[in-house]
């Protein structure tokens, strides 16, 4: 048996599609959504993420604000550009790139964020929110895995899904989306210090990858027939990014998503989602103010 591939890229054209009819009717009301990014220092491969971003917004008609700060920027100048992005009316939704350089205090930067535009989902009251199964942005990556295996019609509900990584921005995050009523999956959730990791993996309707281990995810710890999604991303010894699922899983799973263009392209178009709903909340808003008022 050879996996069916969990096409990331496919599926994010779909959403993106469906993002630009969106777009066009909260411009006909006089609204633009925009995405604000932060990008401090000149970290090539946060370039190229942060270029990603505004490449994606450009083909749904979302607006780019960028602003950037030398690797030198002290903790202050990072806060000013958070609150002037807070303070834009053009910025629906931002993000600011980490990770930040070194003596930066991340978490304060983050903790000084309008939750309202927070286009990562990763902002402390958004999590909460999502602990409190209250509305709000959406983990991205967590939301793509989520999304990647409903459009290939692979089953959630009362599924065993075990998670492998313990990072906020999936290990940790994932484990609350996948066990709301919408989902109803049930989670193991493990990570590199797991004792006999194989036996947990062995029993996984699903299994999410997010430890950054090269090929930790070998044929011999999937069970047939199972969904295997590589999030993990660590480099080979030529420098080559890798993932953390074995190539030989491919035989041995039903669906597989690979890593580049599995869960990568769906984190990307999660962003944009989080972005246009958080203008289609504001616009309602302002639309129940004006009628009270």
């Amino acid at each position: 048996m050879t996996a069916q591939i969990l096409d990331g890229k496919a599926t994010a054209a779909a959403i993106k599609s469906d993002l630009t009819v969106r777009v066009a009717a909260l411009k006909a009301q006089g609204i633009t959504p925009g995405l604000g990014t932060l990008l401090v220092g000149d970290d090539p491969g946060s370039r190229w993420y942060v270029n990603g971003k505004h490449r994606d917004c450009a083909q749904v008609g979302i607006g780019s604000i960028q602003r950037e700060l030398p690797d030198t920027a002290t903790q202050e100048e990072i806060e000013d550009v958070v609150r002037e992005l807070n303070a834009n009316p053009e910025c629906t939704g931002y993000i600011v790139q980490l990770p930040l350089p070194k003596g930066i205090d991340t978490n304060r930067v983050l903790e000084l964020m309008d939750p309202a535009k927070d286009a990562d989902g990763l902002h402390p009251m958004s999590l909460g929110r999502l602990v409190l199964n209250e509305t709000g942005p959406l983990p991205c990556t967590p939301q793509g895995v989520v999304q990647l295996l409903r459009a290939h019609g692979v089953e959630i509900n009362g599924a065993h899904v075990v998670v492998v990584g313990r990072g906020v921005t999936i290990g940790r995050s994932i484990p609350l989306l996948l066990t709301r009523k919408s989902e109803n999956a049930t989670v193991t959730q493990c990570h590199t210090g797991t004792r006999d990791l194989s036996s947990h993996l062995r029993q996984a309707d699903i299994i999410v990858a997010a430890a950054g281990v090269q090929h930790l995810i070998k044929p011999e710890d999937v069970k047939p027939g199972a969904a295997v999604l590589d999030v993990g991303v660590s480099r080979d010894a030529d420098g080559k990014i890798v993932g953390d699922v074995h190539p030989g899983v491919r035989e041995v799973a039903a669906w597989v998503a690979p890593n580049p263009g599995g869960v990568g392209p769906m984190t990307r178009a999660q962003l944009l989602v989080n972005v246009v709903e958080a203008a289609e909340r504001a616009a309602a808003e302002a639309a129940d103010a004006a009628a009270a008022g």
